[in-house]
Order: structure tokens, then sequence, then C-alpha cells
């Protein structure tokens, strides 16, 4: 086992168990003495190993400014008559009407039925018990207490648990769009807590043996850090793990199986692809065997989406990098070390980036933009390479290349080829119309064919080639200055001065 995964030095170290908190009880009667006698009846109750918390309200209207400032009461006994007849109806009413508190258990108690039918009481008010004040003796109200916190108890996980539902859907939904596997395993590490709720600190690794040989196999790579491990996310490989997470880790990694402690759990997981995944976590009390299978799912999920996650990755490199050696083959035909066509790419991403473009559109402007010459593939070399002017026939020729591009690529219907075949056809039409193929103008040339023009007419002008040496990059951005409303968009080329320091950065490199 390597040293590559580590914990910072801080630790939090609990020894004693964490105090629950207790049960909130709210008591909403106009006789004193009947919040004493509940009190006192109820002093040594506990369930859960919490106990009880009373807060206390003599009339309605006291208790609708307690329960619109708290949504952490789990059962309120209530008297139906105190201000008004029925006052304590008018209060159930309100709680669930009104504040939309469908979780807290109500209890209504009266001292004169009569007034409040029970049948009638139950059949049109939405609450959860009815008992007459005078059968309320200690063991009957004790089994009152049982089945209101138990069943308040029940529809809080229930809801928790949906919510962890709609975050971790949000997390995976965030992983697709961003294609980061950090802050979709981050989030569902934060979600793990969540629904525990045992505020465990701990982090997600993986080593991967499989796809690509490369300088990561077989080494541990950090994917995910709750927040006291943070700083782990900064680079992959991290140092100087304590020895009782080594210890720990160690062993998950040799025996191939998750393992846990009393306040510590390291989960192991390896799928079919040949991925190893790992977490582990520290809890501040007993991790309950629950918590552990639902690491463990954890575990197995991180890991199965991990995976999923690499032969995308793979696949697309692959596909940039064919893109990248078709394109520069073809590229060489008219220069023997030009590097323009990555150029191109870098600048249509810098530029797509300034107009607002997503993550996701500027990588693919990046890739798509390197295709923008394609269909110089079908002009014959006694044109591509002449190192003099072209006669009318030869640049007539030459300007199919544009339609030609278009059509070899737009028989593909990815993402990178569609715009890669707009581009093609596209990065020779000017502002002014007096462009080719198509002769248009404006805005009628899609923003992608006006980016890709201004990225094509700068990297040609400071590439050296078989007609022209290579000018300087400030005399190439002058240029574009001074075409700007004729060759190029107004607005571009306004970016582009702004951009001029990282358009410096990629010559520079």
């Amino acid at each position: 086992m390597s040293d590559d995964l580590v914990f910072s030095d801080e630790q939090a170290e609990t020894s004693c168990r964490k105090a629950l908190p207790p049960w909130q009880i709210l008591v909403v009667d106009d006789e004193p003495a009947v919040h004493e006698v509940t009190k006192l009846v109820m002093s040594d109750f506990e369930m859960d190993g919490r106990g009880l918390h009373f807060t206390h309200c003599y009339s309605a209207a006291e208790a609708r400014t307690v329960l619109a400032e708290r949504a952490d009461i789990a059962l309120i006994l209530l008297d139906v008559v105190m201000e008004s007849e029925h006052a304590g109806l008018d209060l159930a009413r309100h709680i669930r009407e009104d504040l939309g508190n469908l979780n807290v258990r109500i209890i209504l108690r009266t001292g004169q039925p009569g007034q409040a039918p029970e049948e009638q009481v139950i059949r049109d008010y939405d609450i959860n018990d009815y008992k007459e004040k005078t059968d309320l003796t200690r063991r009957k109200l004790i089994t009152v207490f049982y089945a209101g916190l138990r069943a308040y108890r029940d529809l809080m996980r229930i809801e928790q648990a949906s919510l962890g539902l709609r975050r971790s859907i949000e997390a995976i939904s965030q992983v697709c769009d961003s294609r980061n596997l950090r802050s979709f395993a981050s989030a569902v590490l934060e979600q793990v807590n969540f629904l525990l709720d045992l505020h465990g600190e701990g982090l997600c690794a993986s080593r991967v043996s499989a796809y690509t040989a490369n300088a990561t196999q077989g080494q541990l790579k950090v994917l995910a850090a709750t927040e006291a491990y943070s700083q782990l996310m900064v680079d992959e490989e991290v140092r100087n793990l304590p020895q009782e997470v080594q210890e720990a880790i160690t062993r998950a990694l040799q025996e191939k199986v998750s393992h846990h402690g009393e306040r510590y759990y390291a989960g192991y997981f390896k799928t079919k692809a040949g991925s190893e995944s790992l977490i582990y976590m520290e809890f501040a009390e007993t991790v309950s065997a629950q918590a552990r299978e639902l690491l463990e799912l954890f575990s197995r999920n991180v890991a199965i989406t991990y995976d999923g996650l690499l032969l995308r990755e793979d696949t697309e490199s692959a596909q940039r990098t064919t893109i990248c050696i078709l394109g520069g083959a073809i590229e060489k035909r008219c220069s023997e070390s030009s590097l323009h066509l990555q150029r191109v790419g870098d600048i249509a991403a810098l530029l797509t980036a300034a107009t607002g473009g997503t993550e996701q559109e500027i990588e693919l402007m990046r890739v798509a933009a390197t295709l923008h010459d394609v269909g110089k593939a079908c002009i014959p070399d006694h044109i591509l390479t002449k190192p003099g002017p072209l006669t009318p026939e030869e640049w007539a020729t030459m300007q199919t290349h544009s339609q030609e591009g278009y059509a070899l690529l737009s028989h593909s219907r990815s993402r990178v080829h569609t715009l890669g075949a707009q581009l093609a056809q596209e990065h020779h039409e000017r502002w002014d119309g007096s462009g080719y193929p198509r002769g248009l103008a404006g805005e009628a040339i899609s923003l992608p064919g006006r980016i890709a023009a201004v990225a094509d007419v700068l990297d040609s002008l400071v590439s050296a080639s078989c007609y022209k040496p290579a000018w300087p990059l400030q005399a190439a951005l002058d240029y574009l200055q001074n075409e700007s409303g004729r060759h190029f968009d107004p607005q571009l080329i306004a970016l582009v001065n702004t951009q001029r320091q990282a358009i410096g950065t990629i010559y520079a490199d």
C-alpha cells in the first residue's frame, strides 16, 4: 500500500457519545395546572435515547406566535376551549392549512367533550388523537406520547430520505452536466452525513487499474472530501496519513472488502471495469448497521459512476486525439511543423468563453474548430502547396474546401462533427457579405462561424506558410482591428482586444 492517501493531522476525536437533543413538546392550555401535571408526569419519559423539552402556551394566539417561528415541534397537546369555544380547533386548522405543517402530531384534549363531539372533530380536522382530560391517566398519557413521537419520527425519516433523494438526483445531474466527479462525490458525501445525521468527516478515493497505462495507474486518487478535509482536493495524491487511518485503508485494500470499527467505516468496492473505490469516514458516535449499509451502497454507486465517467472521458479523449491527428496530417501538406489547428481551437474556445459560452460549449468549440479546414483534403497538392499566387481557376478550386469540409462532416450526427461542419462551411464568410461560399453577412453567419473566422485569420497571419512569412502577433491583432466591421464582427473584435493578454499566452506556449 502506497502513502498516497492521507488525512490532515487535525482529526476530530470525540471519546464520549454525543448527547441527543430532546423531543420538542408544545402544551397549549389555559389551565396552568394542566401544564404542571403534564410536565411532572412525563418528567422521566425517554424514547430513542431522547428526553422531552416542554414549551408552554396559555392561549391559541400565543401558540400561533411560537409555531410561526419554530418548525421543530414534534407533538402538541392542544386544549379545545380557551379564549373561545373553538380556539383549539381553529389552531389545528391553522397549523395544517396556513403553516403547512403536516409532520407535527396534534393531540386534542378537552374537558368539555359535548362542545366538540369526537366523531365530528376527527372527521373535520386533521388531528392525530382526541382525548378527554379526565381519561388521560399517566399510563395512557405515556401511550399517547409513544404513539405520537414514533409517528413524527417516521415522518421525519421519510422527509429526510426524500430530501436526500432529491439532492442525490441533483448531484447526479451536476456530474452529467459538468463532467466533474469531484463535485458529484462531494455532494453525495455531504448527503450521507445528512441522511445518517452522524456528522462524519471523511473522503472517497479511487485506484484506477483499467483503461490506460499512465502515471495514476495503481495509485489512489481523491475524488471527494468533506469540508474538514477539503484541502485534500488541491492535489490528487496526498501525504502523511495518520497511523490508524492508514491501517484501516491498508486492510480494506489488501483484503478487498469493507470493514468498520465503532466510529469509522472503510468501504471498498471494485467494479467490473477494474477500478477500485474506497470511502473512509470517521464519526463522533458508533456507526449503526443501517448507516454501514447506506455507506456500502454509496461506495458501490460512486465506483460504478466513476467507471462510467472514466470510459466517457477515455472515449472523448480518443476522439479529440484522432481529430487532431487527422487534422494535423492535412495541415502538414502546407507546413511541416504547424500548430495552426491547436491554436485555432484554443483561440475559438477563448472567444466562446468571452461571449458567455458554457463549459461544455467552450470545450466543444475547442475540438470542433480544429476541423474547420478538413475540406482541404479534397484540394490537389499542386494548389494547396503552391508557393506563389493562385490563378483564378486555382483560387476557385481552393474555395471549394469550405463546402467539401461541410459535406464530409455533415454525414455525422455527433455534436463535434455537426459543429465542425458548420465551421468548415462558414469560416470564410465575411461580416460585410463579401465572403464565400454563400456570401452571408452580419448575424446571418452563426456566432461559432464568426468566431472561427477570427481565430483562423489570426493564426494564419501569425503562422508561416508556403506562400508567406509569419507576422508578429501585434501586427496580426492590428489587422483584425482594421478589418472590424468589414471582415469581422465588431463585437468579437472588441472582445479580442480585452483578451490580448490571454491570446499572447497561447502563443507564448
